[in-house]
């Protein structure tokens, strides 16, 4: 199974996610940058964390026009899974590809630190190997992680079971505590939390190991014909 990661000008996180799949996960995976307009030799895609662009303009909305962008929405619409960390996530948001919004933190201030998050669904290609309610240890690090929806949108993630991860204590001011979620069709994830950062215990955690080990398990079991 082959991984491609997504390198943006800013982009600081993109060896992380590199290392977790290459060198914990042993799976083939790939540098694709921004201005590569082609996905079809991949069966997953990460964007990672980083701050594209500068964050100059607001986070995720230029890397949104990046020529690669095209190619995330082409390969997201025809079932690919896609994978988006922090300001992946936020591009994921700015493409339309995830619904609702990033805002600055409650707090005004950048945070780093590890937080404890409750896993909320576990039939996803991404969380398979959690337990329903498990409770998992993985860092943030954000100015912008306040995610915001509408009331007809959250309850719309909430009928269609599209939240994935709850922060058990609130870092940031996320409506309903939401860390994670994945859309309609539950091929593309987008979460604030690094599980590149929390992949192995010398980390102090191997938690979030346990999103690419799913990602990989569920494409094993796609590509095993009846």
């Amino acid at each position: 199974m082959k991984f491609g990661v997504v390198v943006f000008p800013g982009s600081n996180c993109d060896q992380d996610c590199f290392y977790a799949v290459n060198d914990l996960l042993k799976q083939p995976v790939e540098y694709i940058w921004h201005k590569t307009t082609k996905l079809d030799q991949f069966d997953a895609v990460i964007l990672p964390g980083g701050f594209s662009y500068g964050d100059y303009l607001r986070t995720g909305a230029i890397a949104r026009f990046s020529p690669i962008m095209e190619a995330v929405i082409k390969y997201a619409r025809s079932g690919g899974l896609v994978i988006g960390i922090c300001n992946g996530f936020q591009i994921l948001l700015e493409a339309g590809l995830l619904p609702g919004a990033m805002l600055r933190n409650t707090s005004l201030h950048f945070i780093c630190k590890y937080v404890e998050l409750k896993v909320e669904n576990t039939a996803t290609p991404f969380t398979s190997e959690y337990q329903p309610g498990q409770r998992v240890r993985i860092p943030i690090a954000h100015n912008e992680g306040n995610y915001y929806i509408d009331e007809k949108g959250l309850q719309s993630l909430k009928e269609n079971q599209q939240i994935i991860f709850r922060y058990s204590a609130n870092p940031n001011g996320s409506i309903d505590d939401i860390a994670g979620i994945v859309n309609k069709e539950g091929n593309v994830l987008g979460m604030m939390p690094h599980p590149e950062r929390s992949s192995e215990k010398d980390l102090g955690s191997s938690d979030g190991y346990l999103v690419f080990k799913s990602t990989l398990k569920w494409l094993k079991q796609k590509s095993i014909k009846p």
